[in-house]
C-alpha cells in the first residue's frame, strides 16, 4: 500500500514539475500543444459528453463540491470529538497536497496549457501595441455608428437569442463563417450548454464559463438576451484554446461578427461598446459623454436595462468572487487580472490596422 503511495507521488510531482517546465517555452506549447494534442483532447470531450443536453461539468462540480463540504463536516466532528491525533493530521494534509497536484495536472494537461501559448496575435500576425486616446475614441465612434445602424434590424430578433437551441445554433454558425476563411477556426463537434447555475451566476457576477475537465461551454441564460450571443462566442472562443480573456474576446468578436443575424452583430457590439466607453472614461471623462449621447434611445434604453439588472443582484460576496477570480487570471498570465477582457480593444485596433477592414 505505501509503495503505491509512493507510485502516485512521484507521478504527480514529476508531471507537475514537467507541465511547469514545458510552460516556459510558449513556441513549444503552440505548436505541440495548442495546435496538437489540446485540439484532440477537446474534440474528444465534446464528442463524449457534446450529445448529453445538460452540462455534466456542472454536476462534476457540484459533486466535487459536496465530497469537500463532507469531508470538512467529518473533519470537524472528529474534532469536537477528541478523535484526532499527529498521525489523522498528516493523513489529511496528504491528502490534500495529493488531490491538489491532481487537480494541478488534470487542468492543466487538459485545457490549463493555453494560457502559455503564443495565442491569437501571433497566428494572425498581429502587432498588438499601446494606442493613443484618438484612436480609442475612433473606434468607439464607429461602434456607436455600427449601434445605431444595426438597432432597428437587431429588434426585429430581438427575442431570438431567448432560445437556447437558436442561440446556440447561431453561435455555431458565426464560427462556422469564420472558419471557412480561417480553418483555425473551424470548431467540430460542438458542445455548448446553459449553465445549471445560471441563477447563482446573476449574484456571483458570471456570465458563461469554460470547464476544463468536461470540455464544456456554459453560458448564463438568465442574463438579458441581447448580451448572450456575444458571451456564448466568447467561451467558444475559451473552447478553441485561447484561454486568456482577451483572446476569447477577440474570436469571439472575430466570430460574432460574421454572422448574418443581426442580434448576434449588435451582441458584439454592445459588449465592446462597454470597454471601449469604460477606457475612455479612464483617459478624458469628457469625450464619453458627446458620444453617449449619439446613441439611439433603443439602444440607451438596453443599457438602462443591463444596469438595472446587474444593480437587482447586487449582494457582498460578488467583490469577493471578483477579487479572487482576479487573482486567478494574474495567477495564469493576465497581470490586468479582470482588466484583461478591456485588452480586447487593442486586439481590435491592431487587426484592423492590418486588414484595413472597418470596425
Amino acid at each position: 500500500m505505501f509503495a503505491k503511495r509512493k507510485i502516485v507521488w512521484i507521478v504527480l510531482i514529476v508531471l507537475a514539475l514537467g507541465i511547469k517546465l514545458f510552460s516556459l517555452f510558449p513556441g513549444a506549447v503552440e505548436q505541440v500543444y495548442s495546435t496538437g494534442l489540446y485540439l484532440f483532447i477537446a474534440r474528444l470531450q465534446r464528442i463524449l459528453l457534446g450529445w448529453i443536453p445538460f452540462s455534466v461539468g456542472d454536476l462534476f462540480y457540484a459533486a466535487i463540491g459536496l465530497w469537500l463540504l463532507a469531508g470538512l463536516v467529518s473533519f470537524i466532528m472528529r474534532i469536537v470529538r477528541r478523535r484526532v491525533d499527529k498521525e489523522y493530521f498528516f493523513g489529511v494534509l496528504r491528502r490534500i497536497v495529493v488531490f491538489s497536484l491532481l487537480l494541478y495536472v488534470l487542468f492543466y494537461l487538459l485545457w490549463g496549457l493555453n494560457y502559455s501559448r503564443r495565442g491569437i496575435a501571433a497566428q494572425l500576425q498581429l502587432k498588438v501595441q499601446p494606442y493613443q486616446t484618438v484612436e480609442l475614441k475612433e473606434l468607439l465612434v464607429g461602434i456607436v455608428d455600427k449601434l445605431n445602424s444595426l438597432d432597428s434590424v437587431s429588434g426585429e430578433r430581438r427575442h431570438a437569442p431567448e432560445s437556447k437551441r437558436a442561440l446556440f445554433a447561431g453561435s455555431v454558425q458565426c464560427y462556422d463563417l469564420l472558419a471557412a476563411r480561417d480553418p483555425r477556426f473551424a470548431y467540430p463537434s460542438p458542445s455548448v450548454k446553459p449553465s445549471l447555475y445560471s441563477y447563482l451566476g446573476n449574484y456571483l457576477g458570471f456570465t458563461g464559463y469554460y470547464n476544463p475537465f468536461s470540455g464544456e461551454a456554459q453560458v448564463n441564460t438568465a442574463v438579458p438576451a441581447f448580451t448572450r450571443p456575444y458571451t456564448t462566442c466568447h467561451e467558444i472562443g475559451h473552447q478553441l484554446g485561447y484561454a486568456k480573456e482577451n483572446e476569447a474576446n477577440f474570436a469571439g468578436y472575430l466570430s460574432a461578427r460574421e454572422s448574418r443575424d443581426p442580434a448576434f452583430q449588435y451582441s458584439v457590439y454592445f459588449d465592446l461598446y462597454l470597454y471601449a466607453a469604460r477606457e475612455l472614461y479612464v483617459r478624458d471623462s469628457s469625450l464619453v459623454r458627446p458620444i453617449k449621447e449619439r446613441l439611439r434611445p433603443a439602444v440607451r434604453k438596453d443599457f438602462r436595462e443591463l444596469q438595472q439588472f446587474f444593480r437587482k443582484y447586487e449582494n457582498p460576496f460578488e467583490p469577493i468572487i471578483r477579487r479572487l477570480y482576479g487573482r486567478y487570471l494574474k495567477a495564469n498570465g493576465q497581470p490586468q487580472g479582470i482588466m484583461t477582457y478591456n485588452e480586447v480593444i487593442a486586439w481590435i485596433l491592431a487587426y484592423h490596422k492590418k486588414s484595413g477592414m472597418p470596425f
